[in-house]
């Protein structure tokens, strides 16, 4: 199921509630593909929601199709059944993703603050506005848990485009001490610059008239 060129799949963790977000294009024109929530049932024995859960990521994995799946890390939390929720549906997650061959990436919030509202310590409510305002999405995506899902896919979708752009500098000798060398007189983007400026576009507009 994977596929090189499709889209990041940005999984929220959690068992009763269980966010994803496809995002395609990375970059300054990202696009979602698809965004919504699964659900199980509290009043099913745990055992049976772990199995619909796997059921339903699976499905929407051969879907999908992505080149990478980004999961939220699971950090400490004051709350023992919040952490144990997250962590349980997260291992759900990766061993889906790692069946069909789905390279997985690791997110902290911060990192996907950081990626998508330009700071580390921005609000739950100011991500997903920019969440909405880089996706050009009419409104935030609801439930909260897909918006989520979808910070999770353009975080990574910007590093990605990062590590890419490097990469292809490194193999063809046009890392920035041969750029200088080849032309003083211009100014190349650096890698991953389109993200960034995507962010700093849509803050401008917010903080606008």
């Amino acid at each position: 199921m994977f596929d090189r060129d499709g889209p990041v799949l940005g999984i929220d963790p959690g068992v009763s509630r269980c966010g994803y977000g496809a995002v395609s294009g990375g970059g300054s024109r990202p696009r979602a593909v698809a965004y919504g929530v699964i659900r199980t049932s509290p009043a099913d024995p745990l055992a049976d929601r772990l199995a619909e859960l796997a059921g339903e990521l699976d499905g929407l994995v051969r879907e999908v199709r992505p080149s990478t799946v980004a999961v939220e890390r699971v950090l400490f939390q004051n709350n023992a059944r919040t952490a144990m929720s997250v962590g349980q549906a997260s291992g759900v997650a990766l061993v889906v993703a790692a069946r069909l061959g789905i390279p997985v990436a690791h997110y902290s919030p911060n990192e996907v603050k950081l990626a998508v509202a330009g700071h580390g310590a921005a609000g739950k409510e100011q991500v997903q506005v920019m969440v909405a305002r880089l996706l050009d999405l009419p409104d935030v995506p609801k439930p909260p848990d897909a918006a989520d899902a979808l910070a999770l896919a353009l975080c990574h979708a910007g590093r990605s485009g990062l590590r890419s752009a490097t990469a292809a500098a490194a193999r063809t000798g046009t890392g920035p001490a041969t750029r200088r060398r080849a032309d003083l007189g211009s100014t190349p983007s650096r890698p991953g610059e389109g993200l960034r400026r995507a962010v700093a576009a849509a803050l401008a507009r917010e903080d606008g008239p």
